[in-house]
Protein backbone atom coordinates (compact mmCIF):
# COMPACT_ATOMS: atom_id res chain seq x y z
CA UNK A 1 0.00 0.00 0.00
CA UNK A 2 0.88 3.35 -0.64
CA UNK A 3 2.46 5.20 2.29
CA UNK A 4 1.60 8.56 0.92
CA UNK A 5 -2.31 7.47 0.97
CA UNK A 6 -5.24 9.59 3.31
CA UNK A 7 -6.35 8.17 5.92
CA UNK A 8 -9.93 8.29 4.99
CA UNK A 9 -12.77 5.81 5.58
CA UNK A 10 -12.64 5.03 1.55
CA UNK A 11 -9.66 4.07 1.93
CA UNK A 12 -10.06 2.35 4.74
CA UNK A 13 -12.68 0.38 3.06
CA UNK A 14 -10.53 0.10 -0.50
CA UNK A 15 -7.88 -1.69 1.85
CA UNK A 16 -10.30 -3.69 3.75
CA UNK A 17 -11.56 -4.99 0.47
CA UNK A 18 -7.85 -5.37 -1.17
CA UNK A 19 -6.75 -7.15 2.18
CA UNK A 20 -9.70 -10.14 1.88
CA UNK A 21 -9.42 -10.64 -2.31
CA UNK A 22 -5.74 -11.51 -1.14
CA UNK A 23 -6.51 -13.60 1.71
CA UNK A 24 -8.77 -15.28 -0.65
CA UNK A 25 -6.53 -15.52 -3.74
CA UNK A 26 -3.83 -17.03 -1.44
CA UNK A 27 -6.55 -19.89 0.29
CA UNK A 28 -7.26 -20.72 -3.16
CA UNK A 29 -3.40 -20.98 -3.69
CA UNK A 30 -3.30 -22.70 -0.76
CA UNK A 31 -5.42 -25.61 -2.42
CA UNK A 32 -4.20 -25.66 -4.97
CA UNK A 33 -0.29 -26.25 -3.76
CA UNK A 34 -1.69 -29.09 -1.27
CA UNK A 35 -3.43 -30.72 -4.22
CA UNK A 36 -0.67 -30.89 -6.17
CA UNK A 37 1.70 -32.08 -3.63
CA UNK A 38 -0.66 -34.46 -2.96
CA UNK A 39 -0.42 -36.29 -6.41
CA UNK A 40 3.30 -35.43 -6.94
CA UNK A 41 3.80 -37.72 -3.36
CA UNK A 42 1.77 -40.67 -4.93
CA UNK A 43 3.87 -40.18 -7.82
CA UNK A 44 6.89 -40.10 -5.92
CA UNK A 45 5.93 -42.90 -3.60
CA UNK A 46 5.29 -45.50 -6.73
CA UNK A 47 8.45 -44.39 -9.22
CA UNK A 48 11.09 -42.41 -6.94
CA UNK A 49 12.05 -39.48 -6.55
CA UNK A 50 14.89 -39.13 -8.52
CA UNK A 51 12.93 -40.51 -11.52
CA UNK A 52 9.96 -38.16 -11.19
CA UNK A 53 12.03 -35.42 -10.43
CA UNK A 54 13.61 -36.15 -13.95
CA UNK A 55 10.75 -36.30 -15.99
CA UNK A 56 9.57 -33.01 -14.52
CA UNK A 57 12.63 -31.28 -15.80
CA UNK A 58 11.42 -31.70 -19.61
CA UNK A 59 8.08 -30.48 -19.30
CA UNK A 60 8.45 -27.36 -21.05
CA UNK A 61 7.46 -23.68 -19.68
CA UNK A 62 4.03 -22.64 -19.92
CA UNK A 63 4.00 -19.83 -22.10
CA UNK A 64 0.36 -19.85 -23.82
CA UNK A 65 -1.69 -18.01 -21.00
CA UNK A 66 -2.64 -14.44 -22.70
CA UNK A 67 -4.07 -12.08 -20.65
CA UNK A 68 -6.65 -9.45 -22.38
CA UNK A 69 -9.26 -6.79 -21.24
CA UNK A 70 -12.85 -5.61 -22.32
CA UNK A 71 -14.26 -2.14 -21.04
CA UNK A 72 -18.03 -2.84 -19.58
CA UNK A 73 -19.10 0.95 -18.90
CA UNK A 74 -15.77 1.91 -17.95
CA UNK A 75 -15.01 -1.27 -15.99
CA UNK A 76 -12.21 -3.60 -17.22
CA UNK A 77 -13.27 -7.47 -17.26
CA UNK A 78 -9.85 -9.65 -17.97
CA UNK A 79 -10.34 -11.93 -20.49
CA UNK A 80 -7.57 -15.02 -20.29
CA UNK A 81 -6.95 -17.43 -23.12
CA UNK A 82 -4.63 -20.05 -23.01
CA UNK A 83 -3.76 -23.46 -24.92
CA UNK A 84 -6.49 -25.95 -23.11
CA UNK A 85 -5.42 -28.62 -25.42
CA UNK A 86 -4.12 -32.13 -23.62
CA UNK A 87 -0.42 -31.43 -23.18
CA UNK A 88 1.30 -34.68 -24.76
CA UNK A 89 3.69 -36.48 -22.13
CA UNK A 90 7.35 -35.58 -22.14
CA UNK A 91 8.24 -39.19 -21.42
CA UNK A 92 8.28 -42.67 -22.40
CA UNK A 93 5.20 -44.50 -21.36
CA UNK A 94 7.21 -47.86 -21.08
CA UNK A 95 9.24 -46.52 -18.13
CA UNK A 96 6.53 -45.01 -15.80
CA UNK A 97 3.48 -45.72 -14.33
CA UNK A 98 -0.04 -44.62 -14.80
CA UNK A 99 0.00 -42.97 -11.62
CA UNK A 100 2.22 -40.51 -13.14
CA UNK A 101 -0.05 -40.26 -15.99
CA UNK A 102 -3.08 -39.50 -13.20
CA UNK A 103 -0.79 -36.93 -11.71
CA UNK A 104 0.02 -34.72 -15.23
CA UNK A 105 -3.49 -35.14 -16.15
CA UNK A 106 -4.65 -33.38 -12.66
CA UNK A 107 -2.28 -30.95 -12.95
CA UNK A 108 -3.40 -29.75 -16.27
CA UNK A 109 -7.32 -29.69 -14.76
CA UNK A 110 -5.54 -28.06 -11.68
CA UNK A 111 -4.32 -25.29 -14.89
CA UNK A 112 -8.06 -25.24 -16.94
CA UNK A 113 -9.75 -24.60 -13.79
CA UNK A 114 -7.52 -21.90 -12.17
CA UNK A 115 -7.30 -19.60 -14.96
CA UNK A 116 -11.43 -19.90 -15.23
CA UNK A 117 -11.70 -19.26 -11.81
CA UNK A 118 -9.21 -16.21 -11.78
CA UNK A 119 -10.75 -15.02 -14.57
CA UNK A 120 -14.51 -15.10 -13.01
CA UNK A 121 -13.44 -14.18 -9.07
CA UNK A 122 -11.13 -11.08 -10.52
CA UNK A 123 -13.94 -10.48 -13.05
CA UNK A 124 -16.72 -10.70 -10.43
CA UNK A 125 -14.79 -8.13 -7.53
CA UNK A 126 -14.14 -5.66 -10.40
CA UNK A 127 -17.39 -5.48 -10.99
CA UNK A 128 -18.96 -5.60 -7.21
CA UNK A 129 -16.28 -2.23 -6.49
CA UNK A 130 -17.33 -0.57 -10.05
CA UNK A 131 -21.15 -1.55 -9.01
CA UNK A 132 -20.16 -0.41 -5.14
CA UNK A 133 -19.15 3.08 -6.46
CA UNK A 134 -21.92 3.79 -8.80
CA UNK A 135 -24.96 2.90 -5.90
CA UNK A 136 -22.88 5.51 -3.39
CA UNK A 137 -22.73 8.19 -6.92
CA UNK A 138 -26.61 7.49 -7.13
CA UNK A 139 -27.49 7.93 -4.04
CA UNK A 140 -25.42 11.27 -3.63
CA UNK A 141 -27.17 12.69 -6.44
CA UNK A 142 -30.52 11.43 -5.33
CA UNK A 143 -29.79 13.50 -2.02
CA UNK A 144 -28.78 16.10 -3.86
CA UNK A 145 -31.96 16.21 -6.35
CA UNK A 146 -34.10 15.58 -3.31
CA UNK A 147 -32.75 18.49 -1.28
CA UNK A 148 -33.47 20.98 -4.77
CA UNK A 149 -36.27 19.76 -5.30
Amino acid sequence: MNINTFPTKGNLIASKNSLALARQGYGLMDKKRNILIRELMYANIELGIDFVSDVAGSVPVEDSIQIKTRSVMGTEIPLVRFDDSPMEPTYAYYATRESLDKARECFNEVKRLTVKLSMIENSAYRLASNIKKTQKRANALRIVRSLQG
